[in-house]
């Protein structure tokens, strides 16, 4: 796998306002509508098919292929994978689309490293996530954690589209999490909870397939449950931070201090990364997520106390 990606062209310029960075640094969330075009969104949704269908190989927790199933019947058995990069070209193509990273060093600065990416399929009835903030899981030094959120249907309040609390990043503060016990409504993930914000702060993030939120890490977010009845709400989302800052995101290994640990399965996307000199590790393999549909049993992670998620 390459160490640094180059930016897929902008076949729709965005420009990238002052007022536009200066919302984003005030509520936590850029939208950029519509940043790409059809045809790229149809070539993801068809690179999510073939994942779930297994054509890429068969990963963690992947349901085996049986053979006769439409294309529905297979990605309805899928909530999310992880790692989706890692196996398909086009999703690695797609940790840098040209619009998201201009965006991205504009908020961010002009050396950026990504270390995930998730993607969502969430057909109708599956659930969504509990408030959560992102730099809960992946703790960055300098704050710089931002999602980049790439819609590949309408999002919708009826889907499940993005909820967040506007300004709830400011404080920098990462509320605790616990188990939430809201079966068939949010998956597996923890629930924040001690917040000073209350439902009512919330507001939905709707927004048209090929369209880009950017978030940051510190900011309160979930979705509900697709709620329609039928269709999906496809969402490719990739994690970055700067590239100047140390990502501790596992235990260090023996005799290294946390000061100094540092995760390098990362990619660069935009300009140099100061640690290149480390190298890179292939660490983090493709799995999917637990829906919790089922009940979580051990699948519940990421509470207080437990291991930080890969």
């Amino acid at each position: 796998m390459p160490t640094a990606i180059a930016p897929t062209p902008a076949r729709k310029p965005i420009a990238i306002t002052s007022d536009d960075v200066k919302n984003y640094h005030e509520n936590g969330f850029m939208v950029l509508d519509c940043a790409l075009e059809m045809d790229e969104v149809d070539l993801l949704r068809r690179e999510t098919t073939r994942i779930c269908r297994g054509e890429l190989g068969i990963f963690g927790g992947l349901a085996e292929p049986t053979g006769g199933e439409s294309d529905d019947e297979v990605l309805k058995r899928t909530l999310c994978v992880h790692f989706p990069h890692k196996i398909s070209p086009v999703m690695l193509q797609y940790l840098a689309p040209e619009s998201g990273i201009k965006a991205l060093t504009a908020v961010i600065g002009p050396n950026i490293k990504c270390m995930q990416s998730m993607l969502f399929i969430k057909a109708a009835g599956k659930p969504g996530q509990a408030w959560h903030q992102d730099e809960y899981y992946i703790p960055t030094r300098d704050r710089s954690l931002t999602g980049m959120w790439m819609a590949l249907d309408d999002a919708t309040v009826d889907n499940g589209c993005l909820w967040t609390i506007p300004g709830s990043h400011k404080p920098g503060v990462l509320w605790p999490q616990r188990q939430h016990g809201k079966q068939g409504v949010f998956d597996c993930a923890g629930e924040a909870w001690r917040f000073p914000y209350g439902d009512e702060d919330a507001v939905p993030v709707e927004v048209k397939a090929g369209s880009i939120v950017l978030f940051n890490g510190y900011l309160l977010h979930r979705s509900l449950p697709n709620r329609a009845t039928s269709g999906f709400r496809r969402v490719l989302v990739n994690h970055y931070m700067s590239a100047e800052s140390l990502l501790p995101w596992h235990k260090p290994e023996e005799g290294v201090g946390m000061g100094n640990a540092d995760y390098r399965d990362i990619l660069l996307v935009a300009g140099e990364d100061p640690y290149a000199w480390k190298g890179t590790i292939d660490q983090s393999r493709p799995h999917v997520r637990p829906s919790g549909e089922g009940g979580c049993g051990n699948a519940v992670r990421n509470l207080d106390g437990g291991k930080p998620a890969s």
